[in-house]
């Protein structure tokens, strides 16, 4: 899983991005996680994409840590992953040949991500 994130001349995103990815790889066997920066920090996505070529991945989700989409979900990324604009699915050349690579979509309306606003609100009342 190739996990992007926008990145920042702050360090919060960055953190974000990479505790989610350590997160991930702990609950999942399944997945090599690797987090790329369309901006500002490294590493960026493509030095990430050339990282997992030599990998020995049976596929490739590239996965975008946004909330919402955007310039950098509709046209950037894609462009980066050698998708056309709307693509979901194509191929990630590796060392070994050919994976499937496929484009998920930003996190979008969630219900668990209802839940986190919840959790932070009340969080933020307990100051009171």
């Amino acid at each position: 899983m190739l996990l992007v994130g926008h990145g920042s001349k702050l360090p919060y995103n960055k953190e974000l991005i990479v505790e989610t990815g350590r997160m991930i790889q702990e609950r999942s066997d399944d997945f090599v996680v690797r987090c790329g920066f369309m901006s500002m920090n490294e590493p960026s996505v493509e030095e990430q994409l050339e990282a997992f070529r030599t990998e020995a991945i049976e596929a490739l989700a590239v996965v975008p840590l946004f909330l919402a989409r955007g310039v950098h979900i509709e046209k950037d990324i894609p462009a980066l992953i050698g998708l056309a604009e709307g693509q979901k699915k194509g191929t990630f050349e590796t060392a070994r040949g050919p994976v499937p690579l496929v484009y998920a979509d930003p996190i979008g309306v969630d219900p668990l991500l209802a839940e986190l606003m919840l959790k932070n609100a009340t969080t933020a009342l307990s100051l009171i």
